[in-house]
């Protein structure tokens, strides 16, 4: 999944005054389409990848709970959830950050694509904030679908964390749900690619086996996880 809204016009101001959201999420839905096509150039799997991109997750995560409540493929038959949602542009980093970390068994899929790329996996720095609840994979996991969502870190692999802490800082204070939230073609995507195929390992890996991740004991998910094992 990835959201391909944003906020629209910001009226109270002259000029330039669209959110284009390029970060927020543009290079998600870019994600999501690379995605789509890297995976459309392989054999067939065993299993079926949807390739969702959701609207209305600025205004309360409308679209995701929408396919939730009427979801494409049976919710209780769905593996998995991977989300993006605002990519890297400031290129390469060593690590990779779970938000809402050890919540799922996914996390042991994610872990094990990371170390494949040389790269190793910590929590979210603030969790606090409370962004696993604030992103379209929140109403996958409130039906029970084990629901990553990863980012990269900020250990930059060429300027190390200070720098890679004040590039995020500095997106949060400048243009996030800003007007300046445009496309830069100063960007280095490359972590954004890197992390692209991170997630496409992970869902090939689960596209091509017949197991289903589960929440980690004590989640609050897991009981709903659990009710529908029957029809799996």
């Amino acid at each position: 999944t990835a959201h391909w809204d944003h906020l629209g016009i910001n009226t109270d101001m002259e000029g330039d005054n669209i959110f284009n959201g390029a970060s927020d999420n543009a290079t998600g839905t870019a994600g999501l389409l690379a995605l789509a096509y890297l995976h459309s150039q392989q054999p067939p799997v065993e299993r079926t990848i949807v390739f969702l991109a959701v609207t209305a997750e600025e205004s309360g995560l409308l679209g995701s709970q929408w396919y939730a409540q009427n979801p494409i493929f049976p919710i209780a038959k769905t593996v998995a959830n991977i989300n993006m949602d605002n990519m890297n542009t400031i290129g390469r980093m060593k690590d990779v950050v779970v938000v809402g970390a050890r919540s799922s068994e996914l996390e042991n899929y994610l872990e094990q694509a990371a170390e494949a790329q040389g790269r190793y996996v910590k929590s979210e720095p603030t969790p606090e904030r409370g962004y696993y609840y604030r992103s379209d994979h929140f109403n996958f996991a409130k039906v029970g679908v084990p629901a990553l969502y990863a980012e990269s870190g900020e250990d930059h692999i060429e300027f190390g964390v200070e720098y890679g802490a004040a590039q995020a800082q500095d997106y949060t204070d400048n243009r996030y749900h800003a007007v300046s939230d445009e496309y830069n073609p100063g960007w280095d995507l490359s972590g954004a690619v890197e992390d692209i195929n991170l997630y496409f390992e992970i869902a090939s890996t689960l596209a091509s086996e017949a197991s289903f991740p589960n929440w980690f004991e004590g989640n609050e998910f897991k009981a709903i996880r659990d009710s529908s094992a029957s029809q799996r």
